[in-house]
């Protein structure tokens, strides 16, 4: 059972992706949770949704955005800063805002959900790859840092994944998918919402305090 009880989380951009599972595991555990739903692209905005909250035992960086289909030589300027915005910009704010106290307490986690486009070559996904990319390696940077202080900074970088972004259900259905699925994920199927979620729930919690700046991979083995 995942011990979480006291804790307030903050969870980022709750009503996407893998939002929804997030707060439920998060809950589920004990935790109180702070699901905000905005976006954070604006530069103000994640000190804001800090202060708001007040304490912060976890921040969750939920940063979701649906992946461009450009190929590198159609990915404008624009797709790029567009991107990057809305997935790499926000993180640093975020955890500029909430390390403080953390730090000041000696104690609390940064989980990113990330993705493994950063971890595998894919055709057609040069901006967002990038983006993700930028993530981890700022995740393992910080993690190293805040570490010394009793903070945990790590990430999830998922794929094959089941959630509505990326695989709804009339794409689960259809027989070429389920053929990909068997070709290409050795699990064989997509790995649940729930079962992401309590690993992150699990990662937040004082039975993961050895993680530093580590990247796992979820993505029933396809990276």
């Amino acid at each position: 059972m995942i011990d979480l009880q006291g804790k307030r989380v903050l969870l980022t951009q709750a009503r996407e992706f893998m939002g929804p599972a997030l707060a439920q595991a998060f809950e589920r555990s004990g935790a109180t949770v702070i699901a905000d739903a905005g976006l954070l692209d604006e530069p103000g905005r994640p000190a804001v949704l800090v202060a708001e909250a007040g304490r912060i035992d976890v921040l969750v960086a939920h940063l979701s955005l649906p992946a461009p289909r450009s190929t590198a030589a159609e990915a404008s300027d624009e797709e790029w800063r567009y991107v990057f915005a809305h997935l790499v910009d926000p993180l640093p704010r975020l955890v500029r805002a909430v390390l403080p106290q953390m730090i000041e307490r000696r104690s609390g986690k940064i989980l990113l959900m990330g993705s493994a486009a950063a971890l595998r070559g894919q055709k057609r996904a040069s901006t967002y790859s990038a983006a993700r990319g930028a993530q981890l390696a700022y995740v393992r940077s910080v993690g190293v840092e805040a570490a010394p202080f009793g903070v945990q900074v790590n990430a999830i970088a998922q794929n094959f994944v089941d959630n509505p972004t990326y695989f709804p259900p009339e794409l689960q259905a259809l027989p070429a998918f389920q053929e990909r699925l068997k070709r290409d994920v050795p699990l064989g199927r997509l790995v649940s919402a729930e079962e992401d979620a309590a690993f992150a729930a699990y990662l937040c919690s004082d039975a993961a305090d050895c993680f530093v700046g580590q990247v796992f991979p979820v993505a029933g083995g396809w990276a």
